[in-house]
């Protein structure tokens, strides 16, 4: 469960710690005082998109922190998925800092993450329903998705899906197989150009580096030639001058001819014999490297129009040559199904023909498992509005058969009939505000018992209620809030009076700014609140006393 919420500059909060509970936490205050702007402050640190306009006017950047307490097996399957490692039984710190520039900086239990881990994340801890949700209870293509989700089977769907896919798959293959005939002989021909061009410049892969560096030396030949026939010719003499070898060999015959009556001499005449072999090792160097800078007349340029070719060949086909192969097999094999694509076409055919035949198969199925939730979600929602005081009212999933899709064949919409006899008719044209919103918590309600998310969030759903309703809103909220924790924003003194803890979200002014404050209520705190709602801005005795009653369940 949502066990904290640390909010800095969140637009007119400059700063709020949150404790929550269990049961059911509820959040009032005035019009304006902020209550949304907490709401706007989870989603951000779920990984819902948000805007720099979230950032409190003349700060750097704003923070929301959340800590959850308690976290189911799904919560762990998630963060193992994700690569964060969390101990059972540890807090789930999640962070996000958002900059007056719009760029985020997101932390799973410290460990930097993405927006978008936050939002997978996110899904497993959290549901929020607010009045936008409503909306979609007016939208029939979103009725199919509320009645899957109160079955706890996924594999009808899950079927149905990888065998449509498949199909939509093998579709796309014949569609490009049997384009009209002047594309086909139009393609065929390009991949034969092309083919032949690759085949004909017989490709080796890393001939161009290797081409590169032999035109390097090339450019450079005479200097090398140049500098190389100095080293032999200085090292060989000419007939003109002696060469260092030839000095080197007289001087050790002259310094032979006195190591008989001075000792030492030995020392210079091996260091003099020394010197004659390394002249003889830099010599058979330099005329390697002679020999190997040799080329024939016309090297160069036939080696520039290859690497010429290979370039051109590469703006086509592939940087490197390992790409330029790659597509040279490729488009072998694409002309040979193109050559065969009557054989190709033919055990496509057969494919599809047993693809569509499973995935209508599995649309019969899913079509009837659908049928059977919503025999079951019918039931259900009219015992949910009886007792939220709406006993007239017929619920009714009305299924149509229309095309496959990745749903399926089903067009779902949700119906109503609001007194006997009358016709059911769309939620668009008929439902209130106030009657929608009972619907949605009917079946939210519903679906939150085979929901495996530990956290509800209600953001004022109690829009259009009041009175005796909005108490029975109130007590089904309580009733969810024993296996799940719920948070409800609320305008409702009947729905605030049954909560476990009571947050008031007030705003002041200082200095020409606005600051929005939290504070937990204790029994006074609550029974004055309630009666400012019940009563505006004057507050009486009588309100008062009302309000007691409301928190002693007295009305």
């Amino acid at each position: 469960m949502l066990s904290s919420l640390d909010i800095e500059n969140i637009a007119v909060i400059e700063k709020a710690e949150i404790s929550f509970s269990d049961g059911l936490n509820v959040l009032t205050g005035e019009t304006g005082a902020g209550k949304s702007i907490l709401v706007d402050a989870i989603n951000a640190v779920l990984g819902e998109r948000t805007s720099k306009e979230l950032v409190r006017h003349g700060a750097d950047n704003a923070y929301v922190t959340a800590v959850f307490e308690n976290v189911n097996t799904i919560v762990y399957n998630k963060l193992d998925e994700l690569g964060i490692d969390v101990e059972d039984g540890e807090e789930l710190i999640i962070s996000r800092k958002i900059s007056a520039q719009g760029k985020s900086a997101c932390r799973i239990n410290g460990k930097p993450s993405t927006v978008s881990m936050l939002k997978e994340l996110g899904e497993t801890l959290v549901n929020i329903h607010g009045q936008h949700d409503s909306q979609k209870l007016l939208n029939p293509d979103y009725h199919y998705a509320f009645l899957d989700m109160t079955g706890d089977e996924d594999d009808y769907l899950e079927r149905y899906k990888n065998e449509f896919n498949r199909l939509v798959t093998i579709r796309r293959q014949l569609k490009k197989l049997t384009a009209d005939a002047d594309t086909v002989d139009r393609r065929l021909e390009l991949l034969e150009y092309e083919i032949k061009e690759l085949e004909e410049a017989d490709i080796k892969t890393g001939e161009r580096e290797a081409l590169q560096k032999r035109r390097s030396l090339l450019q450079n030949a005479q200097t090398v030639i140049g500098v190389m026939k100095n080293v032999t010719g200085a090292i060989s003499g000419d007939d003109d001058n002696m060469g260092v070898s030839s000095v080197l060999l007289s001087l050790q015959k002259d310094v032979s001819a006195i190591t008989a009556v001075d000792s030492e001499s030995k020392k210079l005449y091996d260091t003099l014999d020394a010197l004659v072999d390394k002249c003889e090792v830099l010599k058979d160097l330099a005329a390697e490297r002679l020999e190997a800078v040799d080329y024939s007349e016309g090297e160069l340029e036939k080696l520039e129009e290859r690497l010429d070719l290979l370039y051109r060949l590469s703006t086509k086909y592939g940087e490197s040559e390992e790409e330029m192969l790659a597509y040279l097999e490729n488009a072998k094999l694409e002309k040979n199904s193109i050559e065969n694509s009557d054989e190709e076409i033919e055990r496509l055919n057969a494919e599809y023909d047993e693809a569509y035949n499973l995935t209508l198969k599995y649309a019969d199925e899913l079509s009837e498992y659908r049928k059977t939730l919503a025999k079951q979600l019918e039931s259900d929602v009219k015992e949910q509005l009886i007792y939220l005081d709406m006993p007239k009212i017929n619920f009714i999933v009305d299924f149509q058969k229309g095309k496959l899709s990745s749903i399926g064949y089903d067009k779902i919409e949700f119906l109503i009939s609001t007194n006997p006899g009358e016709p059911p008719k769309p939620l668009a044209k008929i439902a209130s505000g106030g009657e929608l919103s009972r619907i949605m918590l009917a079946i939210k309600n519903i679906i939150a018992q085979n929901d495996n998310i530990d956290t509800l969030i209600f953001d004022e759903i109690d829009t259009g209620v009041s009175g005796r309703a909005s108490r029975k809103i109130g007590l089904k909220l309580k009733a969810v809030s024993e296996h799940t924790q719920v948070i409800c924003v609320t305008h409702s003194a009947q729905i605030a009076s049954v909560a476990d803890t009571h947050l008031l979200i007030s705003k002041e002014y200082k200095n020409e700014r606005t600051y929005t404050g939290v504070q937990p209520l204790d029994f006074d705190g609550r029974k004055a609140e309630l009666a400012r709602i019940m009563g505006g801005l004057e507050i009486t005795d009588t309100l008062l006393k009302s309000a007691e009653e409301l928190l002693n369940g007295e009305q």
